[in-house]
């Protein structure tokens, strides 16, 4: 599958920054000149060597000898090995610290009262086999962060994943959850959205349960044996409102500063509407039993061994809650390697350093990574090397409640990070696998050609070969792809803040897909457990180190930033295709089913011995205006056909750039992700800026593309797609406008 000459045929042709040189043995890298290409290489190989695994592993046992939750003496103990760490190295490294919400649980209690009882027992079992699963004294229990108090009694409605498509299949059955508590299995969505959807119909309680058919013993052996999660293990997690924004939800917009002014709880917009607790399979078993109504649609049946019906009732359930709604503080790790020449010009390298109980695998295993990475750039600058730009190193503390430590620092420094920050890089878990990646498409050439130099530990061939043959098996690349693709991000880790509020170019990469990750957010996710089914020689957490090193190096060393404004034009333009066949599609769709209903074909085919009800209309699709948008990427097509005219014929003429020019197009390119925001934000919820990335309102982490108008078509909000589409043009013609300013240097002009 390796293709070296396409390959570096590709970089010399479409990447190289100075004059061409095609001599075989010249390397060709994004943004380098050919001879400091030839310097950053060899940097980069003497990096690769001072990495070494062990390192990770005995970071990794110490930072998951105790539970590291928010506002534990295991967090605090941990911010101090980190910090000593960093300042052993060399670094200027200091702890920021932030006074967050931390409501841990004063009572909880999910009892059966009918047709039979049973009281949930509501924690998980010690496994000999696992070294920490029996600190019971300082683990968390099981909860869900940001639910609210309450006691409520009510009939059962199982309501599978419980997202919005559910309960319209639940409506087709003639079955609302008006007034009752559901039971949804969780996957599929981000798990705040499963109580706001249930909310929003009218339920008063909302249970969440670990079914087997998605981490449990339908996947594979359950731990110990095998990786998968045990019948008593529960997932715990944040359930605020993550889609209205980031971070401590009584600081909105500013740093949680111990002396920062704070709403009144009762102002807090992100707590769920009702009480919601996470509870394990084995809990949940008698109350899905208990369920009676019709029999469950075959694809809402998980892997216990009976048959799951709808209800509502005969089961009825009382569901208590009580929490000690304290702060608690975050700590934030932040070390900073100044730059030689551009000092003001930041790239931010992090990972979260807190988990739910020890979090081996979510966060430290990519805390490890990053660590290594430190410490190798650090082994550089004891050799004599000086980066360009300044790089920052940042391990978080309260990602888990809602990446509270990343959002407060990012809000608190926002004014220089909006003039200074280059790139976020974000890693979180890491395991043995395949590279994927996410972020700004602005980045992609760098990052494909930072991971074609990094030998994969399994395959012995480079991590981008591997990546790129996982994408055509898998249907997500074309057969002559050579370069990776990155996703759009949405949102559930630490480059939120700096992408979708601030408008910083970021990136989030790891390792993964071939473990077995049962233990998500449970006692279970333990070193133990880490070293038998996670990346058991560390080799992919070197991987990690590899990879996101290169990336940050050649952002810190490059002679101007690899950042190519042709990328966001492709995706663009595709995204906005897809709009606007969503819209064609839903008119078709719309038009069809509202013609069925008319000709009466529900009733005719309907059941008389099954509850059966027939939709009601829906309003038809209207023409909808999409030539402003259109309008705007023939304006972006044609900026970036200038730039990249101007700059190849530049190149081609070996004229390299002065070093006034250089300043200047670097002020620009490191202004065009700030170009795609707004300072409205989204429609109903302003923190979000970003108006081409976003998590969906109603996906939690999953991304949105052209969020305002993907989600107005998708609610059927037509008044609302004008004012949509004319924001999203607005940021691209800033886009352009910014392409266009640059063309004009690499011009001359």
């Amino acid at each position: 599958m390796r293709r070296p000459a396409a390959w570096l045929l590709l970089l010399i042709s479409f990447v190289t920054f100075g004059p061409f040189d095609l001599r075989a043995d010249a390397p060709s890298l994004l943004g380098f000149s050919a001879s400091r290409a030839a310097e950053q290489v060899a940097l980069e190989q003497r990096f690769d060597g001072v990495l070494k695994a062990e390192n990770l592993r005995e970071w990794m046992r110490q930072l998951t000898a105790r539970p590291n939750h928010t506002g534990s003496p295991g967090a605090k103990a941990n911010a101090e090995l980190l910090l000593s760490l960093f300042r052993s190295w060399g670094y200027q490294a200091e702890i920021e610290e932030f006074w967050v919400l931390m409501p841990t649980p004063r009572e909880r209690r999910v009892e059966l009262l009918a047709p039979t009882k049973f009281v949930a027992g509501l924690v998980e079992d010690t496994i000999p086999e696992d070294s920490t699963s029996g600190q019971k004294a300082e683990q968390l229990p099981t909860y869900n962060i940001y639910s609210i108090d309450g006691d409520v009694t009510a009939d059962l409605v199982y309501v599978n994943w419980g997202l919005p498509e559910d309960y319209e299949e639940l409506a087709k059955h003639g079955i609302s959850v008006e007034g009752k508590i559901v039971l949804a299995k969780y996957g599929r969505s981000w798990r705040g959205i499963k109580p706001k959807v249930a909310a929003e119909h009218g339920a008063v309680g909302c249970i969440i349960y670990s079914d087997p058919v998605e981490d449990g013993y339908a996947a594979g052996d359950i731990y110990p044996k095998g990786g998968w999660r045990p019948p008593s293990g529960v997932q715990r997690g944040s359930v605020k409102d993550a889609p209205l924004m980031s971070g401590d939800p009584l600081t909105p917009f500013i740093g949680a500063t111990k002396d920062a002014p704070r709403l009144p709880l009762a102002e807090a917009k992100d707590l769920t509407r009702i009480p919601v607790l996470p509870i394990s399979a084995r809990d949940a078993e008698p109350l899905l039993r208990a369920l009676g109504g019709p029999v469950a649609p075959r694809e809402w049946r998980g892997a216990l061994p009976f048959t799951y019906h709808l209800g509502p009732g005969p089961a009825k359930v009382r569901l208590k809650l009580a929490f000690n709604w304290d702060l608690a503080p975050a700590y934030d790790v932040i070390a900073r390697l100044p730059g030689a020449e551009l000092p003001d010009q930041w790239v931010i390298r992090g990972n979260h350093h807190d988990g739910w109980v020890t979090g081996a695998t979510d966060p430290v295993s990519g805390a490890v990574a990053v660590l290594e990475e430190a410490r190798g750039v650090a082994e550089l600058v004891k050799a004599g090397f000086r980066p360009r730009r300044t790089i920052v190193y940042a391990l978080w503390g309260a990602e888990e409640q809602g990446l509270l430590g990343s959002t407060e620092w990012v809000e608190h420094h926002a004014k220089e990070l909006a003039d200074k920050a280059v790139v976020y890089v974000n890693s979180d878990s890491n395991t043995r696998g395949f590279f994927g990646g996410g972020g700004s498409h602005t980045l992609e050439g760098l990052v494909s050609g930072a991971v074609s130099a990094v030998t994969d530990p399994q395959t012995g061939g480079s991590v981008l070969e591997r990546s790129l043959a996982y994408g055509r098996v898998w249907g997500s690349l074309d057969e002559d792809a050579t370069e990776l693709r990155l996703s759009a991000l949405g949102s559930g880790s630490d480059y939120t803040p700096f992408l979708q509020h601030l408008g910083i170019a970021s990136l989030n990469i790891s390792f993964g897909d071939e473990e077995e990750y049962g233990q998500y957010h449970s006692i279970y996710d333990s070193f133990d457990h880490y070293v038998r089914f996670g990346d058991p020689g560390f080799h992919y957490g070197v991987a990690l180190a590899k990879s996101a090193g290169r990336v940050v190096l050649r952002l810190a060393n490059a002679d101007v930033l690899p950042i190519e404004p042709g990328r966001l034009a492709k995706y663009a333009r595709r995204y906005t295709d897809e709009v606007i066949a969503l819209a064609d599609s839903m008119r078709a769709e719309t038009e069809k089913e509202n013609r069925r209903i008319a000709e009466g074909v529900y009733r005719l085919v309907a059941d008389p011995t099954k509850t059966f009800v027939v939709p009601d209309p829906k309003d038809p699709v209207p023409h909808l205006n999409f030539a402003p948008l259109e309008n705007a990427l023939e304006d972006l097509d044609a900026s970036v056909a200038s730039y990249d005219k101007h700059r190849a014929a530049r190149l081609a003429g070996d004229q390299p750039l002065t070093a006034e020019e250089a300043a200047r197009l670097d002020r620009i390119l490191l202004g065009l992700e700030r170009a795609l925001t707004s300072a409205q934000g989204l429609p109903g919820r302003p923190w979000y800026r970003h108006q081409i990335y976003a998590p969906g309102f109603y996906t939690g982490y999953g991304v949105k593309t052209l969020p305002a108008v993907r989600e107005a078509i998708e609610l059927r909000r037509w008044a609302e797609i004008p004012a949509a589409v004319d924001a999203v043009s607005a940021s691209l013609k800033r886009f352009a406008d910014d392409v266009s300013k640059a063309a004009e240097i690499w011009q001359g002009r």
